[in-house]
């Protein structure tokens, strides 16, 4: 209780309760100002490349509860936060808290890949005759792109607000002979944020020589946000699979999905048959062949039980890998110091089939001078 008898003169109890109750609306005031509005997009500084390159991390928001941070370091969306059954939300991308993890060798954390993505065998392939070679920077193979693919320059932005939607364009230049591909390739990827919680990637491409283009997004997703994945209920629309040998690349054979650890037409927890799907290490990564026949089809759909939270994708691309994490083995500190082990999450990177440049009976990656390439996958979040 409050005794006027030892206030000093002139300092009434109101004037107390009036300067209290300034400061409580204040310090309201203030939290609410760091707080960034809906369909906004804001830029910061992310750190300096070793080359004294800048790059930057846009954030943006929309109005239904999601937040994505996105850099500029390899286009790589370093958080995603989403709000699960009771409206809380959690960050549902692995990545790291500053650019030096990202720096740092990582599993292609959040990136953009290309100008391939997946493997080439034996980092080689033959085009109007002329055998190029590729970095073997996986076993004996190519992977994304090789050892600086997109997910390792520093793209061009442009943040951009609809009336229902934030957005970001990146822009690169891909010069001819980088990473031994032919052709100076132009690249525009636009992420789009709407506030119908949908998250689209438009990707678009020219070129002035022949050449193989196959480009992905390649974000960890876990919408639990923490734990393994083992426990998500995984749907693919995809009866059939590519084979694999010992080094991940398709064996060209097309195989039967069902009644194989590799069927998803029905739903089943991502743990079910990872034993059974073999592999070394044990799991999956493995290009599935979709039976959808437009971008209106849905592809894939994951339920996170506990949270509620769902992820479905729609694409307009022959297939999609999914892999379930099977290569992080602890090594790797995440945000906030979380050890990433074996299936802590999981990937969905629509695209063309692995190897196409080698093998004629898939369908073709080669984008010509003349033509544009444009594929779009969108991943939509919700929760029940």
């Amino acid at each position: 209780m409050f005794n006027n008898c030892n206030m000093k003169k002139g300092f009434s109890f109101q004037s107390i309760i009036f300067v209290l109750s300034m400061l409580i609306i204040t310090s309201a005031c203030t939290k609410k100002e760091t707080m960034q509005a809906p369909g906004t997009v804001t830029k910061a500084s992310f750190g300096v490349m070793p080359d004294s390159t800048k790059v930057d991390l846009y954030t943006l928001v929309n109005h239904s509860g999601i937040t994505m941070k996105v850099t500029t370091y390899g286009g790589r969306i370093t958080s995603l936060l989403v709000p699960d059954k009771n409206g809380k939300s959690a960050d549902i991308v692995i990545g790291f808290d500053s650019l030096p993890g990202y720096l740092a060798n990582n599993p292609f954390f959040g990136a953009l890949i290309g100008r391939y993505g997946n493997r080439i065998a034996k980092g080689k392939f033959t085009l109007d005759g002329k055998e190029y070679d590729l970095a073997k920077n996986d076993g004996p193979n190519h992977l994304h792109g090789g050892v600086k693919g997109y997910d390792k320059v520093v793209w061009e932005a442009e943040d951009f607000k609809t009336d229902s939607a934030v957005g970001l364009k990146l822009h690169y230049l891909s010069k001819d002979g980088e990473e031994g591909y032919p052709g100076n390739l132009d690249i525009t990827v636009t992420y789009t944020l709407s506030d119908k919680n949908t998250l689209t990637f438009d990707y678009a491409a020219t070129t002035d020589k022949a050449t193989p283009v196959n480009l992905t997004q390649h974000s960890y997703f876990n919408l639990a946000g923490s734990g393994d994945v083992k426990s998500h209920e995984l749907m693919i629309a995809a009866s059939k699979y590519n084979v694999v040998d010992s080094t991940l690349i398709p064996t060209g054979e097309l195989r039967d999905a069902k009644g194989t650890p590799f069927d998803f037409t029905a739903v089943k927890p991502i743990g079910k048959d990872l034993v059974e799907a073999g592999g070394k290490p044990i799991g999956y990564d493995h290009n599935f062949i979709l039976d959808t026949k437009s971008i209106n089809d849905l592809a894939v759909r994951v339920v996170e039980p506990t949270s509620g939270r769902i992820l479905e994708v729609y694409t307009d691309q022959p297939g999609v890998q999914f892999y379930s994490g099977n290569f992080l083995d602890g090594t790797i500190k995440g945000k906030g110091g979380w050890v990433l082990n074996q299936y802590n999450g999981f990937c969905l990177e629509t695209q063309h089939f692995p190897d196409s440049p080698n093998q004629s009976a898939f369908p073709s990656t080669i984008l010509k001078p003349g033509e544009k390439y444009h594929t779009t996958s969108i991943y939509k979040f919700s929760a029940k």
